[in-house]
């Protein structure tokens, strides 16, 4: 199936969101080229006190992720004036009211949350190389996240599978809904 977006007329935003190793990264950047999008790494947007304190095994709270926030929606929003396709942020929103607030800067979003066994995501952090979050935060956002409502547009997906079935599985999603 190909699915390209550039005979969109308004930007469409789709959030893929997950904790810390569940795939955001890899899942939205295949997203974006199956889509024809623009690519926004929410953890570009971190001021560096927020990156000392994960880098510590310090857990943010709600005040550090505020201002952060509010930059990735700036920054999505940007990335929508200068292109009418799809706008595919990968961002942890691991709260209803970060999704919230989210919705409330950015307007309307389909949310993909990447879900998967606490274990298989450990051995992906663990394996990891070059990133702020160590591992022992883990457990801090599975404590924190709180799985999409009912009514909130969006589904969840199971990460024990390869990108690719996980891509499609999106794009079948937006064929269905008839937002492509």
């Amino acid at each position: 199936m190909t699915v390209a977006g550039s005979n969109r007329v308004c930007p469409s935003f789709i959030l893929v969101m997950g904790v810390s190793g569940s795939g955001k990264t890899s899942v939205a950047h295949r997203l974006v080229a199956r889509l024809d999008g623009v690519f926004i790494e929410a953890d570009d947007f971190h001021p560096q006190s927020n990156i000392a304190l994960m880098s510590a095994g310090k857990a943010l709270d709600d005040d550090h992720r505020w201002p952060w926030l509010k930059a990735v929606a700036e920054a999505a929003l940007k990335a929508a004036a200068d292109h009418p396709g799809y706008v595919v942020i990968a961002c942890s929103a691991l709260k209803r009211i970060y999704r919230d607030r989210l919705r409330k800067m950015i307007g309307p979003m389909l949310i993909v949350h990447l879900n998967g066994p606490k274990q298989l995501i450990q051995e992906r952090l663990s394996s990891r190389r070059a990133h702020f979050m160590p591992p022992t935060l883990l457990e801090s956002q599975f404590a924190t996240l709180e799985p999409l409502e009912d009514d909130e547009q969006g589904f969840e997906v199971s990460i024990d599978q390869p990108v690719e079935q996980i891509v499609e599985s999106i794009c079948a999603h937006l064929v269905d809904a008839g937002t492509v």
